[in-house]
């Protein structure tokens, strides 16, 4: 009964914030879709791109101006790129061009030594990229320059691609929309009225507006994965400790670093395993990634759902569709059997991971707390933000003041039932997939939702969040447009260090649905 009483007032209390939300918020005058793309070079793969430079179809320079001129096109109705190089970058580009006139080993040599040369980049905002803003989208840090590159950032580099610019994040890249106060909202290239995901919903607006052929993100609870599904694009989680996470802001802590992974953000899923095997330099090796993989003796299963949370949103109809025709399609083209299962630990998977998340490290040490972040060194009091904020005052979100009151709420100590959740479901999603299993998740309950509504609905998170505490490698696949025009599409998850399954799902998945769609087209 209890329940039942708390399923009906999660449901019923948000959905009447949401209307009355809706009742006071203003219209927009401005267009809701981007101008369709124009420049045939935007439409094909890093891939593609690297080999027509190496053979000198096409100047570095020449593909780095197309996308420079693609997002002066489109970044004044995204917002998705805060902070620009492309001075530095068309200088690099024009390097990139004089190393291949004077290169004399040929095509495969420059293939081994710099398989991305002349290829542009973005780089979420989090991640230090050397002279560029790494503010987390904090206001406090608004002077705060990198003077490094981290780890994944210096090896893309090193393999000859060129950054433009970073990335908007959400406020300490802990929210489900990019928005700060620091750089502002970034908006969906779909539906420009709706957000695009976060905390690399930056990363996963540029290149689905085709501003950027390949990005870099991060994932603690979502962050690639949910930017991805709502931008209509690729993009991989891989297992746990195989890209490093150093010099991002902000730091992990407590046990953090164990469910935080770095991994590749693409409109074409050909680009996702080459540049997870650059971004993981020499800790490739954990992987297959170079094991052919035939589809037809894999095991496939599929979950609707996380099995009725009260805290979650109902799935969207379409999203379930989605996922059955990728269900049938598997079974009639390949001849598997998608067998439908059910984990009643799901139905616990937000608390699961907001407890995990919350463990103090192996010496015993806490996390440093959400409002330490925030505060920057200095003091904030949520309480007083939330006042602030309700006269336009605060430097703050509501979503980062939300989780603050949030975080003080917290037990001390965790729960056991959580903990006890987590070690079942770990032990059962393991021994089901194995090391040819691989499962279709929901993404999100909802379709790209409008601008600053996740703040009615902050535990559908529980979706992609859960997946980071497995540690289990996830790749999100685009699956076409809903009825609305918005991306569908579908988490494919596999064992543990099985990133090669997903990769390989995800490139028939791109075969059969056609994967990533204009948007200037839609």
């Amino acid at each position: 009964i209890g329940e039942r009483v708390q399923h009906w007032l999660l449901v019923l209390v948000p959905r009447l914030f949401l209307a009355l939300f809706r009742l006071v918020s203003p219209g927009s005058k401005r267009p809701k879709h981007l101008p369709p793309i124009r420049n045939p070079l935007l439409t094909l793969s890093a891939v593609q791109l690297a080999e027509k430079i190496r053979r000198r179809e096409v100047t570095s320079v020449e593909v780095v101006q197309a996308y420079i001129d693609r997002i002066q096109e489109v970044n004044p109705l995204l917002n998705a790129l805060v902070k620009d190089r492309f001075s530095s970058a068309l200088q690099e580009a024009a390097h990139a061009d004089k190393l291949i006139e004077e290169e004399n080993g040929g095509e495969e040599v420059l293939r081994n030594r710099f398989p991305l040369l002349g290829v542009p980049l973005s780089v979420k905002e989090s991640f230090a990229l050397q002279g560029m803003p790494n503010s987390g989208g904090l206001k406090s840090r608004s002077r705060v320059l990198a003077n490094v590159d981290a780890p994944p950032v210096a090896l893309l580099k090193r393999a000859g691609a060129i950054p433009l610019g970073v990335t908007n994040t959400s406020e300490l890249c802990m929210w489900m929309e990019s928005n700060n106060h620091l750089y502002g909202i970034t908006s969906n290239p779909y539906d420009l009225e709706r957000m695009c995901g976060g905390s690399s919903g930056g990363e996963g607006s540029i290149i689905g507006g085709g501003a950027s052929v390949m990005g870099i993100g991060s994932d603690i609870g979502g962050s690639i994965r949910m930017p991805c599904f709502f931008n209509g694009i690729f993009g991989h989680k891989p297992s746990k400790d195989v890209v490093l996470n150093d010099n991002q802001f902000p730091t992990c802590s407590g046990l953090q670093n164990d469910y935080l992974s770095s991994g590749p953000m693409c409109r074409y899923a050909e680009d996702l395993l080459p540049l997870l095997k650059i971004m993981a330099g020499p800790t490739a090796d954990k992987l297959f990634l170079s094991k052919e993989v035939d589809l037809k003796k894999l095991s496939f299963f599929t979950v609707v759902d996380d099995g009725g949370s009260p805290l979650t949103s109902p799935v969207d109809r379409q999203v379930i569709e989605a996922q059955k025709r990728v269900a049938a399609r598997l079974e009639a083209d390949l001849g598997v059997t998608v067998k439908e299962v059910s984990f009643p630990q799901l139905k616990y998977s937000f608390q699961i991971w907001d407890t995990f998340l919350a463990l103090p490290d192996k010496d015993g040490k806490p996390p440093q707390s959400f409002v330490e972040l925030m505060a920057d060194g200095g003091s904030v009091w949520p309480i007083w933000e939330l006042i602030k904020r309700t006269f336009g005052r605060s430097e703050h979100t509501v979503a980062a003041i939300g989780l603050a009151l949030m975080e003080s709420s917290h037990s001390s100590k965790p729960s056991q039932f959580m903990l006890k959740q987590k070690e079942e479901l770990q032990r059962e999603m393991e021994d089901l997939l194995g090391t040819d299993g691989v499962l279709l998740y929901p993404s999100h309950p909802l379709l790209a939702p409008k601008h600053h509504h996740p703040l009615f609905t902050p535990y559908n998170i529980g979706y992609t969040g859960i997946l980071n505490i497995l540690g289990l490698p996830v790749t999100q696949c685009p699956l076409g447009l809903s009825k609305e025009r918005l991306p569908l599409g579908v988490q494919v998850v596999a064992g543990k260090f099985q990133d090669h399954l997903p990769l390989a799902v995800a490139l028939y998945l791109e075969k059969t649905f056609g994967g990533w769609v204009n948007p200037g087209v839609a």
